[in-house]
């Protein structure tokens, strides 16, 4: 048995096999890069257009891309199958790259109220702003600041209206992504957990500070029309909320006021302990 704290020397076997490790983390890069090029040629709509499935040739055409890129096509698609973003038919002599359910929630204009397209949240999360910010860790590490790396390097705040002032196209497309993520699941869980509701008559939402949508308020009572359910927000909300009388609007934080209800909704506020402290 080694020393502690004493090296010990790989076999061959571990080497090699230690090298095969090092190409794959390095390259990993590649998968969301090329994921990111996919949503930016509208790949997978181009794929559900075609009825679902469609071969490189096929999608050359339909995008109008130059024939000469098609080598180069053929290897993205090939990448963007074995990491699980297309199902990949082989049995023609061209494969063909088929709508799966990972592609499935990157189509535009799918007329289901589940669906929630997330290409913003791809394009977000592998922007440049987040992609410089990670390049710059090392750095970051070196130091003597406790500011996370990205408003250490940009100045702003993610979803503030600091990163709105400095890159307004940013933002919004954050934003977007937040709320893609936020109400994706919200008429599956109100069909899944309807247990949960029976006998509830009052509800109060308490909109997340970042997000500030009411999604889950309207599906709640769309879903349950007997409830009476109140959303608290913030003044910016609000003010482009029509008055319609299916969902009362109360301005307010969380922190501070609660109006009453048999339930009170959370999605998302709990963001640190130190908010939780202040409850």
């Amino acid at each position: 048995m080694a020393a502690q704290g004493q090296t010990v020397v790989p076999s061959d076997t571990e080497l090699l096999q230690a090298q095969a490790d090092l190409w794959r983390h390095s390259l990993y890069y590649l998968t969301p890069m090329a994921l990111r090029c996919a949503v930016e040629l509208s790949i997978p709509t181009a794929i559900h257009h075609l009825g679902g499935a469609a071969s490189p040739t096929d999608l050359i055409t339909a995008l109008s891309l130059p024939s000469a890129k098609l080598p180069f096509l053929r290897r993205l698609l090939r990448l963007l199958g074995a990491a699980g973003i297309f199902t990949v038919d082989k049995s023609s002599g061209e494969w063909r790259y088929c709508i799966n359910p990972v592609s499935y929630l990157l189509l535009d204009g799918i007329p289901d109220e589940v669906h929630i397209n997330h290409t913003s949240f791809v394009l977000t999360a592998t922007s440049s702003r987040y992609i410089d910010a990670a390049m710059g860790l090392a750095d970051w590490f070196k130091k003597d600041v406790v500011t996370p790396p990205f408003e250490e390097l940009h100045g702003a705040t993610l979803f503030h209206e600091s990163m709105e002032s400095l890159d307004t196209d940013f933002h919004n497309m954050a934003n977007e992504a937040l709320q893609a993520h936020d109400n994706f699941g919200i008429p599956i869980a109100l069909r899944e957990f309807r247990d949960l509701f029976k006998g509830i008559q009052s509800v109060t939402y308490c909109c997340g500070a970042a997000s500030g949508d009411d999604e889950f308020a309207r599906a709640l009572v769309k879903a349950f029309p007997h409830i009476k359910c109140t959303v608290l927000a913030n003044p910016k909300m609000i003010s482009n909320k029509p008055a319609d009388g299916v969902i009362n609007y109360v301005e307010g934080d969380m922190f501070d006021f609660i109006p009453p209800a048999q339930t009170v909704v959370l999605k998302l506020d709990i963001y640190d302990l130190q908010s939780l402290s202040r409850l």
